[in-house]
């Protein structure tokens, strides 16, 4: 992608275009120079603007709710949204098996491109022009988000749930791993002992697999 076209999808112009080229690029492209350092920079640049965001504008809320409200901004789907909504998959540079297996939707490649750019954008210019660019960007999340909406994620509602009712807690165990290093699939499962349930959740991290192996639970309890 050239700055041009990158202005136009989301109304910044790189100085430097050789940020924005190693921003869009996999690791499966190129192992010397990919996007793994500038995603690492973006992910904490990100955090500290929306957090900045939402404290200024939430004034009630608690630091528990101003955490959940963070993250439901900052995790992996919100991320991947946005850059479904600019095009970006499009752009990224992947090897050949990346390509084939369609990783230019795979929601955390799309995530960590994006956190990527935001450290390229941090890097070309300043934060003023970083944040300002990326409340552009979340724009539409940023009217959309409730501070009074149950941002509780999965494993946290179940312990909540258990707790309450005075049972043990949830039992997670990885019961495969699979894929290559960058790409690995975790399978784990989730125990309730006390209600004889049992479930199992996939993801491309343990947590998200937990997560998903958690909400399988309250599913199942109706909750």
């Amino acid at each position: 992608m050239n700055a041009d076209k990158f202005c136009t999808l989301t109304g910044y112009q790189f100085k430097r275009q050789d940020l924005l080229d190693q921003a869009l690029t996999h690791r499966s492209y190129s192992r010397s120079k990919n996007n793994e350092r500038l995603e690492f920079l973006g992910d904490s640049i990100l955090n500290l603007i929306i957090s900045n965001h939402i404290y200024l504008r939430f004034t009630d809320a608690d630091e528990g709710d101003l955490s959940r409200i963070r993250a439901s901004l900052v995790k992996e789907e919100s991320l991947a949204q946005i850059a479904m909504d600019i095009g970006l998959g499009d752009h990224i540079r992947l090897g050949g098996g990346e390509l084939k297996s369609g990783g230019f939707r795979r929601a955390s490649i799309l995530s960590d491109a994006l956190e990527a750019l935001i450290a390229a954008i941090y890097l070309d210019s300043d934060y003023a022009q970083t944040e300002a660019t990326v409340l552009r960007l979340y724009e539409e999340q940023l009217q959309t988000v409730d501070e009074n909406a149950n941002l509780r994620d999965p494993k946290t509602q179940l312990q909540e749930y258990l707790q309450a009712r005075k049972m043990h807690l949830p039992r997670y165990q990885v019961e495969q791993t699979s894929g290559k290093s960058h790409n690995q699939v975790f399978t784990v499962s989730c125990n309730i002992t006390d209600l004889e349930l049992q479930s199992k959740g996939k993801g491309s991290s343990r947590k998200k697999a937990e997560q998903q192996a958690a909400k399988k639970i309250l599913d199942k309890l109706g909750t």
